[in-house]
């Protein structure tokens, strides 16, 4: 029975030892691993002078941190000498990068803004990349500016039209030269808005200009004008320089709308006669009809005459005589009448 005992705590003795150097095993091998994924970039931080321990190496990938992408922005601003003036630490590119932010995007920026001595700073910078602009473009576009065309081409006519004060027609296209304004890139208005207001005012130039031969004579004009609005106002732009491209002499529109404007009148004037021509019409006929009623009104007195006669003879007021002598009256009257090429109602 002793033996037994003691042949059974030897065995398990064995299985103790045995479990413990796998667990040793285990624990070689997950820090192999880990020393074999994260000693590459602890070295690089040694040499460069990144500033990131090994812990918060390890810490990173727990906090669901990718460690390269952190561990190269931090030595691209180190080198570049970014923290020098700006107090990029880690804490800010992990919590950037949490945010879901495009941390070696706003590091390379803010490299090209330090080398062409650009006022931005890591507060801005993120800011703006996590408003959802392009801030790497954006530098760029500081740097080197960007040349939009007015009207867009992509959206429709490729020329303004605007009418000058003599009723000529132009049609102009412009190319705006514009760089990014840093400090109102959040908010501010995009390149339709440019477009939009360099439009506008072109054809508010061209409109207030007497006579288009001074717009082709002087097209800088109409550029200067258009500049000197403040169009870049509330927008992520400056502008540098608008350029007249083309222009290009249309139609009279003034003539044309000269000739239609007659038209329009003459129609007008002749709705108005024929209004006059059956008033009168009407009036004529209206005359008529009462020169009608004059001519009964006559007949019907003509027609008492032979009744007032026979009520003279039977009174005696009128002689056989005096009516002989009146009739031989009517008819001399009668006989002159005729002579004179006149006649008379009987």
């Amino acid at each position: 029975m002793v033996t037994r005992f003691v042949i059974a705590q030897g065995g398990m003795q064995n299985s103790l030892i045995y479990g413990i150097a796998a667990f040793v095993f285990i624990l070689f091998l997950i820090l192999i691993a880990v020393l074999g994924r994260f000693i590459g970039l602890w070295i690089q931080c040694k040499m460069t002078g990144a500033q990131i321990g090994f812990a918060n190496l390890v810490m990173m990938t727990i906090r669901k941190v990718n460690p390269s992408v952190i561990v190269r922005a931090r030595i691209t601003a180190v080198q570049a000498g970014l923290t020098d003036n700006y107090p990029i630490s880690t804490k800010d590119l992990e919590s950037h990068y949490l945010s879901g932010g495009n941390v070696p995007n706003v590091i390379r920026a803010l490299v090209a803004a330090h080398r062409a001595k650009i006022d931005l700073d890591w507060t801005t910078a993120q800011a703006i990349d996590l408003a959802g602009r392009d801030i790497l473009e954006a530098v760029r576009t500081s740097v080197y500016p960007k040349v939009i065309n007015c009207p867009d081409p992509k959206k429709g006519s490729g020329t303004l039209e605007a009418q000058c004060g003599d009723g000529i027609l132009l049609k102009a296209s412009a190319r705006v030269t514009v760089r990014t304004n840093l400090h109102q890139l959040i908010g501010g208005a995009t390149e339709e808005t440019i477009i939009a207001r360099v439009g506008q005012g072109i054809i508010q130039a061209i409109g207030s200009t007497p006579s288009y031969k001074l717009v082709l004579e002087n097209p800088e004009w109409i550029s200067q004008t258009v500049l000197n609005q403040g169009l870049e106002a509330q927008t992520a732009f400056e502008i540098v320089s608008i350029d007249i491209a083309d222009i290009d002499v249309g139609e009279n529109k003034g003539a044309l709308l000269s000739a239609e404007q007659a038209e329009a009148d003459m129609r007008l004037a002749h709705a108005k006669a024929e209004q006059r021509r059956a008033d009168y019409s009407a009036r004529e006929q209206e005359m008529i009809a009462l020169v009608q009623k004059n001519r009964a009104e006559v007949v019907l007195s003509e027609a008492s005459v032979p009744k007032a006669v026979s009520e003279a003879f039977r009174n005696k007021s009128l002689g056989l005589l005096d009516y002989y002598e009146l009739k031989n009256v009517q008819a001399d009257t009668q006989m002159r009448n005729s002579i004179a090429g006149t006649s008379v109602s009987k």
